[in-house]
């Protein structure tokens, strides 16, 4: 028989209410024990809450009745007052009644279990939970709601028809089947592999949206790289000095743009250094240019072309800093440009503005919500690989194209657990936090 769990479903410490979750086949008795018996599901009930004869708090009390709750069990809530002597007592109390504290994620496993949502919901709880901006919520909201998973859910049904042209051909050979039945299974691989090659395609907007989208400065050194950054994130973060090669190391802030989460790096001037501290600084400098979404690149006037030059791509933004000691103008790089001064503030708005803009083209999008995590952008491949390999096995031969899209079947299904899972369950489930 399965555990009956609890866990503490609100943040831990004082406060004006506590929620005490409960879930499995003891609920009903616990709550008899507890003086909170004869409930009528789905309503809050207020009840003095016992054991042993102890008073331990006056609670709001609701019960949910299988299959009907969150978690598909019998399942409860104790809303209690928020302070920790009270938590612990009604704690102790369900200990000592044989249920278990909830192990991280167990409540949404459970769900998960007993058909409640799919695998990519469950997921979809833990972002909510950590979303920091309206963007992450938006996302992980649209994913509870089921709208990634109708899109595998799409996926898989055009590769099931295709499976199922392509069985038809090698089980029933001497039927009255239509002639080279396995080739008109052609058509639907073709829209199947498009598809999944553009949901792949697009996997880092999601990714990037859930993790936050990466955004360095780089430049020559007192090119006011550190003093921009100080002012995007409006605090003094980076050490600023006259001296060339004060910063030496990548140093990272977290903040939120245009609603969207978003890491900016400051880094050590680009140039060649005999020191082998500054070396190393630069080292680090280039390699985050490398990984980011989006580089600024921080010029002031009189500033050479330089190191950074090697590191630009198409779609990144000159910034020319220190407006307020002259206007700079450069040319030729097929970039726009910014003019701004850290130190006036001049230009701010407008740079803040530009990165609001660059961040809602990357990252929203029509089929929205994307791919979320790197699991399922590794299954989706794997299955557009199987897929491909299925469409030139067709016309030589159709048992080996039909073993390509049981694996491409495979992939879909370990996104959202309908096959496969137990390999992925701890994985999934282990971020959570406890009440869920």
């Amino acid at each position: 028989m399965t555990d009956t769990i609890f866990a503490l479903a609100t943040p831990p410490g004082r406060g004006a209410i506590a929620v005490l979750r409960l879930s499995g086949p003891a609920v009903e008795p616990t709550l008899n024990a507890m003086g909170a018996g004869r409930l009528k599901p789905r309503t809050a009930s207020v009840r003095n809450l016992t054991h042993d004869g102890a008073y331990i708090d006056q609670a709001l009390v609701l019960r949910f009745v299988a299959p009907n709750s969150y978690t598909g069990e019998d399942a409860a809530e104790l809303h209690l007052h928020g302070g920790r002597a009270v938590v612990e007592a009604a704690s102790q109390a369900l200990i000592a009644l044989g249920l278990r504290p909830a192990e991280p994620g167990e409540f949404t496993r459970r769900a998960f279990q007993n058909g409640r949502m799919d695998l990519a919901q469950a997921e979809a709880v833990a972002d909510l939970i950590d979303a920091e901006t309206t963007a992450q919520a938006r996302q992980a909201l649209g994913q509870l709601d089921g709208q990634l998973s109708a899109t595998y859910a799409g996926f898989r049904r055009d590769l099931l028809h295709a499976l199922a042209l392509v069985e038809a051909e090698i089980d029933f050979p001497d039927e009255d089947v239509p002639d080279h039945l396995a080739l008109t299974a052609g058509p639907v691989l073709e829209r199947l592999a498009d598809d999944l090659r553009r949901a792949v395609a697009a996997g880092r907007r999601g990714e990037r949206v859930r993790d936050g989208y990466r955004i360095v400065l780089i430049g020559e050194t007192n090119a006011g790289k550190s003093s921009l950054f100080n002012a995007l994130i409006e605090r003094e973060a980076a050490i600023v000095t006259p001296i060339a090669g004060t910063t030496r190391d990548v140093l990272d802030a977290d903040l939120v743009i245009g609603g969207y989460a978003v890491t900016l790096s400051d880094t050590a001037g680009l140039r060649d250094s005999e020191d082998p501290v500054e070396a190393e600084g630069v080292r680090r400098a280039r390699r985050r240019a490398q990984e980011a979404e989006l580089r600024l690149w921080v010029r002031a006037p009189g500033d050479p072309q330089g190191l950074a030059a090697d590191y630009i791509r198409p779609g990144d933004l000159i910034v020319a800093n220190k407006a307020d000691e002259g206007m700079a103008v450069f040319d030729g790089e097929g970039l726009e440009s910014i003019c701004v001064s850290s130190r006036t503030g001049e230009g701010l708005a407008g740079l803040h503005d530009w990165i609001a803009q660059r961040l809602a083209l990357d990252l929203s999008g029509a089929d929205f919500p994307a791919i979320t995590r790197e699991r399922h952008r590794l299954r989706l491949t794997e299955a557009l690989e199987a897929v491909d390999a299925a469409r030139r096995a067709l016309a030589i031969a159709p048992e080996m194209a039909g073993d390509d899209l049981r694996r491409a079947a495979g992939a879909l299904g370990r996104v959202t657990g309908e096959i496969g899972v137990e390999d992925v369950l701890g994985e999934v489930f282990s971020t959570f936090c406890i009440g869920k």
